[in-house]
């Protein structure tokens, strides 16, 4: 019983929560969010313009995207955020002064965009040829037929993969502490260690990490209902296959049936 009590006392002592939930909300919070939205935005753009140079039919297009995928998704979140960190110090000083928050955003932003990119170009490719073929049969340009058939298409289909990576991006940027944080840069994971290394106690930590679950969760659950919606959309016959029914979009009333005599 002592021992329970001992555990509980370490993780969930409510007074060491009260006293970092404040910081927890006014600066962890906001900072968490302000590093991923931006990353996310930034390696989404740049990760379609690598997953169009992937299925280039130009190699000096394919090659460079190839290898940057293949070390940026090879290399440690860690170890990039410090080779950009500090190895760019000088020049972040320089352009920003002692912030260290754009060069965590590029840091997290070329990450981003060598997975979300390689995301993008096996939802590309996984479009059925023929779809691109029955473009370009009606007239659509090589670059048209991409962008409004194939693209929209191959996006759909890994648009869970791609929440997946955004959420991976929330939780990569509490690595930017590395770089070293002011008291009002820190974002959630730096104010948690921070109340934890002062008190004695992990708790703090662990209400980090509920605010981490608060925010990945839903997204999670939002984007299954997104893409069960979409999935819904695609055309059902209401009758069985040898009918002669006409086909209607799931979720839309069927037109009355008319008798044939009638004028």
């Amino acid at each position: 019983m002592d021992q329970l009590s001992t555990l509980w006392d370490t993780f969930f002592n409510w007074q060491s929560m009260r006293q970092a939930l404040p910081d927890m909300l006014k600066t962890g919070l906001p900072n968490t969010l302000i590093l991923s939205a931006i990353s996310a935005l930034i390696g989404t753009v740049l990760g379609m313009l690598l997953a169009m140079a992937g299925i280039s039919r130009h190699r000096w297009l394919r090659w460079p995207a190839r290898v940057y995928t293949d070390i940026f998704r090879g290399l440690p979140a860690v170890v990039t955020i410090l080779l950009i960190g500090v190895g760019l110090s000088q020049i972040g000083m320089k352009m920003w002064g002692p912030n260290p928050y754009p060069l965590g955003i590029l840091a997290l932003s070329l990450i981003a965009t060598a997975y979300i990119g390689e995301i993008f170009r096996s939802g590309i490719q996984s479009v059925d040829p023929g779809q691109l073929e029955g473009a370009r049969a009606l007239g659509f340009s090589h670059s048209a037929a991409l962008l409004l058939v194939i693209i929209p298409q191959g996006v759909r289909r890994v648009l869970p993969a791609w929440v997946n990576q955004l959420i991976a991006l929330i939780k990569d940027s509490s690595l930017v502490y590395f770089l070293g944080l002011a008291a009002g840069q820190r974002e959630l994971f730096r104010i948690g260690q921070d109340a934890a290394a002062n008190t004695g106690n992990e708790s703090a930590l662990l209400l980090a990490g509920i605010f981490y679950l608060v925010l990945t969760v839903p997204l999670t659950h939002f984007v299954n209902f997104v893409d069960h919606r979409l999935r819904q959309g695609r055309r059902t016959r209401t009758g069985p296959p040898d009918t002669d029914e006409p086909l209607q979009m799931a979720g839309e009333t069927p037109l009355p049936a008319t008798s044939e005599g009638t004028n």
